[in-house]
């Protein structure tokens, strides 16, 4: 089969922060995503809710993910499952490889603390399916 190349495909780099963001929310023992610093909830180019994607000037994506683990896990073995989860999404979803996936734990969340909805982490109208 010939493959035909009919133009260019840009993928934003915000799908590729929700892409990311939601397959680390998914892994069991992710209490929630969080931004970094305070101030960047209150600027609007930072919409990744936790998730920090860089690319070098040879094009090298590496990804900073900032989390809440659930009080109790093996924090090593959701920060590696976190990784697994995010690179296979990246690579599936949008064909692109991540060269590094910088997990940064920054708290654990209490037993009775309910769990953030995917939907009010990302503001998004797809994840309403």
């Amino acid at each position: 089969m010939t493959t035909e190349n009919l133009g260019e495909i840009v993928i934003a780099p915000r799908v590729l922060e929700v892409i990311t963001g939601i397959a680390a929310a998914k892994v069991d023992g992710v209490y929630a995503l969080r931004n970094k610093a305070v101030s960047d909830g209150l600027v609007k180019t930072s919409k990744g809710r936790g998730v920090y994607l860089h690319t070098d000037d040879e094009g090298v994506i590496t990804a900073d993910i900032y989390v809440y683990v659930q009080y109790g896990v093996n924090v090593p073995a959701v920060a590696m499952e976190i990784q697994k989860a995010v690179k296979t999404a990246v690579s599936n979803y949008a064909d692109v490889e991540i060269a590094e996936i910088n997990i940064h734990v920054i708290g654990i969340a209490a037993d009775k603390t309910p769990k953030t909805d995917l939907k009010d982490l990302f503001n998004e109208d797809f994840l309403d399916d």
